[in-house]
């Protein structure tokens, strides 16, 4: 998987890169990719491993669209069968060119290898096959975050030979003081002034100290004797270079310059470390045509030691032999892979290259794959024989994982206070599980347990337990065995969760928990009381029938209580049963006040409360002390509200009264409240919060009801043409009256019962007549009895070329709606009222014929001709 996953980001910044656009590979067209780079990506594929049939599979799994990736999978089978189909590819090359300059195949490869160059800097190992990743140590030379380039603040090693080209800083210090800057001239000499050559080459640092002191000491007297009082010291200032010939099975192999202080790490980091078929453990130092040294990679990998690794020299050669004997590993270790092994190392030391094993190895044997020289065999080695036993050359280890079960669990389940996984010991028994677990619950059903047992063959069979009369010792225990589980089930578990209902006139209807004893009293508390709409004396209990063939349903029984939710005396005996339904029947003389509303040219004014369901239009105007003088009958009208008015429900009506008592309780200023107010001020706080939360919730839910209820309402226009259909959703509309008449005649028919939230508006007399529409100028004239619809038409500049005459109508004032008819080619206009409106509705736009529709009516009238003239000539 990582190495698709690295082929991957390759395919995705190399493809979105031409594409110019690193970021989606859903916008890459293969049309826009050259042959060359699909080979690219193909040979790309090839060396991490990756098969032809992949890439496409990968690129669909990042967001490649399908049709995309047909077109690339059918790319990469021309280029593989030959069949490049020079037309398409001619027309690939010209959409190519479209978009871009002018470039060569070479020039696409360029930039491809670019893009692999990035990719180097993210990823160290990027360019590295499979087999060279499984090779151990291989990694360590290819990781730029790594370097082995020696430091050159360090003391001056006092073993480091100085040579040609080195830089000495001497120092004297003490009863005499002297500085000196010499520089180790071609013969390994350093000249000093006063004192003359000194030959330092080849020398130590310590040697040199020891040499130079001899040869200052004829200067500074202080530095002979046991007790000298000056004395001198060398530091390296620029050291010298030096070439290595690093030779042999390397990446790259050369004659190399390096710092003096290199080692033979440093050489190899140099020339690229050992290639594929590399020594990691015999890497062979020559100096002077001898062999001074091996170095072994290994010490430094599994150990870190650093004591093989040798300083270099001017003119040192290193060799990196061939591998010798290379053996596999896999499985569960920490660090599978190809290892090198020495003749004198046996199967334990793979093990400790490999990191060991990890936590699901089967570490008892390990299983090798070897060569006897014409053909494969398969041995098994036992963990007595790891330290003994020889790998050889091409061995593949394998380790296999622990298996996938448990040889002394058990488990317990269900209604015990600790259940879980248990360790099965010697002669453990049913009882002896349960109180590892704790213990049986109280709800513990005892009556039957249940022991699933796994049979040798993997069949499961199932043991029914008297779990009461093995705890009580009634009857023998159970002696349990690997992989037993025991489920000891709730009653809860084994029957419904019981509940009761409650519904109606309380003020938090729903499903309550059940309990036993528990009363029609006790669930009202719990809902948190009744309503003031609350009846007593009629509540019904429906109880459900069981085995009962006579058909009823439910048994219904009836129960009074009072306020204090006291039963009679006859119903005391009655309890509640789970699954009871609780009915609060609301009062059949409680109503709630519905108010509406007289504005305009009246008296009085304002809100009225309905005294009675059939009050009318004439008995609320009376109660507003009747019309004034400036009063216009004519135009009154009544404002009622439609389905769609969101009126307040109950629980809201509450929330607004219950918020208004709580913001007018609190005295404030100096003055505190008294003890009750305080009471009730927490008392409203936490019912108002509660209150709130259902509200919210409420909201939630209902939050589309409206639309919900639009459609079912034109669900009946399925399948018509409902294009011109335009729904006007409105809160509220005006209802025509005739308040003159129903002044003349109270509760006629003209007198209508009123609703709650209806106003009943009086305007003053109106003087004007509204024109709107499609006219020519939109406007409002004074009204003149002598006028007739057509003047008003005039008077707002006549009709536009888009309006719909015969369709106009009149909106008079009390609401009522009048439009223009017609007969036989004549057209009736209606009467204009002070305050009315006339409006001019728009012509519907109608799409125009098309060519088809004129050549088919053309077809069908030089048919009919046709038809016409031969029936002409027949009856000639």
């Amino acid at each position: 998987m990582k190495q698709l996953s690295l082929f991957l980001l390759f395919f995705l910044v190399s493809v979105i890169a031409y594409a110019q656009s690193l970021q989606d590979i859903q916008n890459v067209k293969v049309d826009n990719l050259s042959d060359a780079q699909i080979e690219q990506l193909i040979k790309r594929a090839e060396q991490q491993g990756i098969g032809e049939q992949q890439i496409p599979q990968m690129a669909q799994e990042r967001g490649m669209p399908p049709q995309e990736v047909n077109k690339l999978r059918q790319r990469i089978q021309e280029l593989r069968s030959g069949r490049r189909g020079d037309q398409a590819q001619q027309q690939r090359g010209d959409r190519r060119m479209q978009g871009r300059d002018s470039r060569t195949v070479e020039g696409e490869v360029d930039e491809l290898e670019a893009i692999f160059d990035s990719l180097r800097r993210s990823d160290p190992y990027y360019d590295l096959t499979p087999k060279q990743k499984k090779i151990f140590g291989y990694t360590l030379f290819h990781n730029r975050e790594l370097t082995f380039n020696p430091s050159m603040n360090i003391p001056t090693p006092q073993n480091y030979t100085i040579g040609a080209g080195d830089q000495l800083l001497i120092d004297v210090y003490g009863a005499s003081q002297q500085e000196y800057d010499l520089t180790v001239n071609p013969e390994g000499r350093v000249f000093i002034p006063n004192v003359g050559p000194v030959q330092v080459g080849g020398l130590s640092v310590e040697a040199a100290t020891s040499r130079l002191s001899n040869s200052l000491s004829n200067i500074y007297s202080g530095l002979r004797g046991s007790n000298p009082n000056t004395f001198l010291q060398i530091r390296l200032g620029n050291i010298r270079t030096i070439k290595v010939s690093m030779v042999g099975e390397l990446r790259k192999p050369g004659t190399y310059t390096l710092p003096s202080f290199a080692s033979v790490f440093n050489g190899l980091f140099a020339a690229g470390g050992p290639n594929e078929n590399g020594s990691f453990r015999h890497v062979q130092v020559y100096r002077d045509s001898k062999m001074i040294g091996e170095v072994d990679i290994y010490d430094f990998l599994v150990r870190g030691g650093q004591d093989s690794n040798i300083m270099l020299r001017d003119n040192d050669v290193v060799i990196v032999q061939p591998v010798r004997r290379r053996v596999e590993i896999d499985g569960p270790v920490r660090r599978p892979g190809l290892f090198e092994i020495k003749p004198d190392e046996s199967l334990e030391d793979l093990i400790e290259f490999a990191g060991g094993f990890s936590d699901r190895a089967f570490q008892n044997r390990v299983t090798v794959r070897r060569s006897t020289g014409s053909e494969m065999q398969v041995d098994d080695i036992g963990s007595d024989f790891y330290a003994t036993f020889t790998p050889r050359d091409g061995d593949v280890y394998k380790v296999g994982e622990i298996l996938e079960r448990y040889e002394n669990r058990v488990q317990v389940s269900g209604a015990v206070f600790r259940p879980g996984e248990f360790a099965l010991t010697e002669g453990l028994t049913l009882k002896e599980l349960i109180e590892k677990a704790g213990g049986l619950r109280g709800d513990a059903f005892t009556n039957r347990a249940t022991l699933y047992r796994t049979k040798e063959n993997f069949k499961q069979e199932i043991l029914s337990i008297d779990l009461e009369h093995v705890m009580d010792g009634s009857i023998g225990d159970v002696k349990l065995r690997r992989e037993d589980i025991l489920n000891i089930a709730s009653i809860y578990d084994i029957k419904e969760e019981y509940y009761v209902q409650v519904s109606g006139e309380v003020n938090r209807t729903g499903v309550y928990q059940y309990a036993e004893n528990m009363t029609v009293g006790d669930l009202v508390v719990k809902s948190r009381g009744f309503k003031e709409s609350a009846t007593n004396s009629f509540i019904e209990i429906a109880r459900r029938v069981k085995n009962d063939p006579s058909g009823k349903i439910a048994e219904i029984l009836t129960i009074e209580i009072d306020k204090d939710l006291n039963v009679r005396a006859e119903d005391a005996g009655i309890t509640l049963e789970p699954f009871d339904h609780v009915f609060i029947r609301k009062s059949p003389g409680f109503q709630r006040e519905k108010v509406v509303k007289v504005e305009g040219e009246v008296l009085y004014p304002g809100d009225f409360a309905l005294g009675k369901t059939d009050e009318r239009i004439s008995d609320v105007l009376k109660r507003a002390g009747g019309m004034n003088q400036f009063a216009y009958p004519k135009g009154a009208t009544l404002i009622r509200r439609t389905e769609f008015y969101k009126t307040l429900e109950e629980e809201e009506r509450k929330l607004k009264n219950l918020q208004s008592l709580l913001d007018h309780i609190d005295r404030g200023d100096n003055i505190d409240n008294s003890e009750t107010e305080v009471e009730l001020l927490r008392r409203l706080e936490k019912r108002v919060e509660v209150l709130r939360e259902e509200r919210d919730k409420r909201r939630e839910e209902d939050k589309d009801a409206n639309l919900g209820f639009i459609e079912d309402r034109y669900a009946a226009l399925d399948g018509a043409d409902t294009s011109s259909v335009k729904l006007s959703i409105r809160e509220t509309e005006l209802v025509g009256i005739e308040l003159e008449k129903i002044i003349q005649n109270p509760r006629s028919k003209y007198d209508l019962i009123l609703q709650e939230g209806d106003v009943l508006s009086i305007p003053k007399e109106l003087q004007t007549v509204r024109m709107r529409g499609e006219v020519l100028y939109p406007t409002t004239a004074r009204y003149d009895n002598n006028r007739s619809f057509r003047n008003y038409i005039s008077r707002a500049g006549g009709y536009t070329e888009q309006s719909r005459r015969s369709r106009s109508y009149v909106v008079y004032a009390n609401g009522d709606v009048q439009r223009t008819r017609s007969f036989l080619g004549l057209k009736f206009y209606p009467n204009i009222e002070p305050g009315a409106e006339i409006i001019v509705p728009e012509k519907p736009e109608r799409p125009p014929m098309p060519p088809q529709a004129w050549v088919a009516i053309g077809t069908g009238l030089a048919t009919m001709a046709l038809v016409v003239t031969q029936v002409l000539n027949n009856l000639n």
